[in-house]
């Protein structure tokens, strides 16, 4: 990967929706060689995909909690039995795994303190293998979705 591939990355990571012949213009290529670069950066993994940025807020989800999961088990399978849980449940907007004591770490959104104690009470804390689930409210979000430092 060349500085022109990250001069590309840059812009598409402010802009996805940048059309090529735009893209190329900011990076100083012409348009099939800016094309046939961003067509490698995609086969290549280091362009994942391209989305819409929603504000939560916006569509109703004016709740948000951080919640700390310590497992029972690390074994294999209670990892990947948990992890396949985690997909059904569509407000975890993201999920990590970490090293150490928790084990896990959840970003989930709800419509308000309700729904969301509803959601932990029949869903978060029957996941497998969980031993202890602790929650906290988020009150700001500071840095969301920041770029990459390309």
């Amino acid at each position: 990967m060349d500085r022109i591939d990250r001069k590309i990355l840059a812009e598409l990571q402010k802009n996805g929706r940048l059309s090529v012949t735009e893209l190329a213009e900011r990076v100083g290529l012409s348009l099939s060689p800016c094309h046939r670069r961003v067509r490698s950066l995609e086969e290549a993994g280091a362009i994942q995909g391209y989305r819409a940025q929603l504000d939560p807020a916006t569509l109703g989800f004016n709740f948000s909690s951080i919640v700390f999961v310590t497992m029972r088990e690390g074994d294999r399978n209670a990892v990947a039995a948990f992890e396949a849980a985690l997909i059904d449940i569509p407000q975890i907007v993201d999920a990590q795994r970490l090293f150490g004591e928790p084990d896990y770490l959840l970003h989930v959104v709800a419509r308000d303190l309700p729904a969301f104690q509803k959601l932990y009470d029949e869903s978060l804390s029957g996941l497998p293998n969980v031993q202890r689930l602790t929650s906290t409210l988020v009150m700001k979000r500071v840095i969301q979705d920041r770029e990459l430092p390309l």
